[in-house]
């Protein structure tokens, strides 16, 4: 199933919601209390290996405030505009595969089904071992665009560690990057309020990634700031 409208998002059968809700899995993030409730990610078990792993966002009671939504609206909502968001912008991120929301006894439950991203690592795991120094910088020259093209599309990751972005490399020995949790992310009007929150918060959070690279990484990104997409196809 795909993602749905807005006006369907509350108004799907509880069957279909109870099915995915119950679906058994491994918990790969223990659901977690915060924001009045609690949220946690599941892989889901299935017998079909011709079929894409799955992961289950699932989340009870767990929203934000806004102006527009001031009683609160699941975060997991606020995601779904966001994936939409950025596959208008050519920014990869996990294909959804079910995406719902309901009041249950008077408390919000929302679901996010998406498929796992096939020979992904994130960029933790990238600076866990030693990388050629040429595919190490085709990495940050393709992460600075697709940073580039999200902030300038008028959108903030909000939580950019390093833990959420992803990196393939692909057989032409070129690489791929995508994005991950995106239940932070938000508007923002201008490129520069994006981008000293996104870069200031992913050198705070980059792990392993050393110092000298996160240099080269600004750099490629003012590159790509200055000539949209750095000439480069993220």
């Amino acid at each position: 199933m795909g993602i749905l409208s807005e006006q369907a998002l509350t108004a799907l059968p509880s069957t279909e919601f109870d099915r995915w809700w119950h679906s058994p899995g491994e918990w790969v993030e223990p659901a977690n209390q915060r924001r009045g409730g609690e949220s946690g990610v599941r892989l889901l078990q299935h017998w079909d290996t011709s079929r894409p792993l799955l992961f289950c966002k699932r989340q009870s009671g767990h929203i934000y405030r806004s102006l527009r939504h001031p009683w609160g609206r699941p975060t997991i909502l606020r995601e779904l505009q966001a994936y939409r968001a950025l596959a208008r912008l050519g920014v990869r991120t996990p294909n959804i595969v079910y995406c719902a929301a309901r009041k249950q006894s008077g408390q919000w439950q929302a679901l996010l089904v998406t498929e796992a991203l096939p020979g992904f690592i994130s960029l933790e795991q990238w600076y866990s071992e030693p990388r050629a120094p040429l595919l190490n910088q085709v990495m940050l020259q393709r992460l600075a665009v697709t940073l580039a093209r999200l902030h300038l599309g008028g959108w903030q990751h909000g939580c950019c560690y390093a833990k959420h972005l992803f990196v393939k490399v692909r057989g032409d020995g070129d690489v791929d990057i995508a994005l991950l949790d995106l239940e932070k992310s938000r508007r923002r009007w201008r490129a520069s309020s994006a981008s000293r929150r996104d870069l200031g918060q992913l050198d705070r959070h980059r792990g392993a990634m050393p110092e000298a690279d996160m240099r080269y990484l600004r750099q490629a990104y003012q590159h790509a700031l200055s000539t949209p997409w750095g000439g480069l196809q993220p």
